[in-house]
């Protein structure tokens, strides 16, 4: 049986090849941009997945799939409510961003 942290080191490393054979599949992936459902963070598509109604970027993908690997969550919803904190977080860094633009 696999360690804790040779799970995590394995996930780490399919994830991010997941990323980098989406940039060399499309390399236009890297530069085009969504809200990530989980994280609320503006990211890449490259090594982003589609989990049901959720895409969940790169970075969220780890987490999730590490998640899964060690039984700690069933489904992307747990994670996406345990994230839910810095979803929120996101949201007011951005709107305080959108004010600061406009009263410049």
């Amino acid at each position: 049986m696999k360690s804790k942290e040779e799970i995590i080191e394995e996930m780490q490393q399919v994830v991010e090849q997941m990323r980098l054979d989406d940039i060399e599949e499309r390399p236009e992936l890297e530069y085009e941009l969504f809200d990530c459902s989980c994280c609320g963070q503006t990211k890449s598509y490259a090594g982003s997945i589609q989990y049901g109604e959720y895409r969940l970027c790169n970075d969220c993908v780890l987490l999730a799939e590490t998640g899964f690997a060690l039984n700690k969550i069933k489904d992307v919803t747990e994670l996406i409510n345990a994230m839910e904190d810095k979803r929120l977080e996101e949201i007011c860094n951005f709107i305080k961003q959108d004010e600061q633009r406009h009263n410049n």
